[in-house]
């Protein structure tokens, strides 16, 4: 972690003179930053619109009682919707992406519908526990294109606890040397829980809701601690999702050819297709429900239902 965490320090020195001082300032010190209103309003109303009325394919997974909905931003998409390929070409917009990817690389994006609520499970949603994604730096996004109010599954963060305090790092230690058969499943595969006493033992604060209207982007550094917040009642989340993740101990902050215009609007297809070949091996959670648009009706099936998960999946 020690070393993982110095090589992002040193990529994101390299990479922070492109990125707006205020929201570098904010990142740095909270994990993540908020901005409201990133597309200018005369704009956003029509690109709300063309995302939440385009039809393609697209993929659901289920996890307790909650039911995630993916569709590639693919050259598709992009073709049926400039706006979307605008934004996501935005200078200062990528510049940041890069900066909390600590990476010059582009990051898989999709049009994601999150459903709480959804189908009857009484497993609770394993995104709601706090946790980090792994022991290193790396970015997910969020361009909320609904209000997300602090009881309706917002996103959840622990300001502050990106950083590799002595505290973290001795949590962190000790629970290394945990048998992993005694914890729980997801910390055991490398996505550690944190419960209210572990982040007094780190000496972070409590979990800050982010209620945010439409029009918002979020980035965030997923070392951090965050989860999905609760809801009291069905609530149907539809956002912009961005996801980056690189080896770690990299020494240089480019080089990715998948990066490359061209290549990278296609890597979900590519991924979600060796995953479909290997799905014996490696399995695939994410199930085809066929034509669907951001606003239909998840496809909440026996099938589905039998096939539930209980694990984070990245792609």
């Amino acid at each position: 972690m020690r070393i993982a965490g110095a090589l992002a320090s040193w990529r994101r020195a390299r990479l922070a003179k492109y990125v707006r001082a205020d929201w570098r300032e904010t990142f740095d010190r909270d994990g993540f930053v908020a901005i409201e209103g990133i597309v200018p309003e005369a704009e956003f109303a029509g690109l709300r619109e063309a995302i939440l009325g385009y039809e393609g394919e697209a993929r659901e997974m289920i996890q307790g009682d909650a039911i995630t909905r993916r569709m590639a931003v693919d050259p598709a998409m992009l073709e049926a919707i400039p706006a979307l390929r605008t934004l996501l070409r935005r200078q200062d917009v990528r510049a940041l992406f890069h900066y909390a990817a600590s990476f010059r690389i582009e990051p898989l994006h999709y049009i994601q519908t999150i459903v709480t609520h959804a189908n009857g499970v009484p497993d609770g949603d394993p995104q709601e526990a706090l946790h980090a994604d792994a022991f290193h730096s790396s970015l997910k996004a969020w361009l909320f294109l609904n209000p997300v109010a602090a009881d309706e599954a917002p996103f959840t963060y622990v300001p502050g606890s990106h950083r590799l305090t002595p505290q973290r790092l001795d949590w962190e230690y000790r629970r290394s040397l945990a048998d992993p058969r005694t914890i729980d499943r997801l910390s055991a595969r490398g996505s550690p829980r944190a419960r209210p006493t572990d982040l007094v033992e780190m000496e972070l604060p409590g979990a800050a809701a982010l209620a945010v209207s439409a029009n918002t982007l979020v980035v965030a550094d997923m070392i951090g601690f965050h989860a999905r917040g609760g809801s009291v009642k069905p609530v149907e989340r539809v956002e912009v999702w961005s996801y980056a993740r690189r080896n770690p101990f990299l020494p240089w902050i480019s080089g990715d050819l998948l990066s490359v215009p061209g290549l990278a609007e296609r890597r979900v297809g590519w991924l979600w297709a060796a995953r479909d070949a290997l799905e014996r091996v490696v399995g695939q959670p994410w199930r085809r429900v066929g034509l669907r648009t951001p606003n239909s009706q998840p496809q909440n099936c026996a099938a589905m239902r039998d096939r539930r998960i209980s694990s984070p999946q990245k792609l």
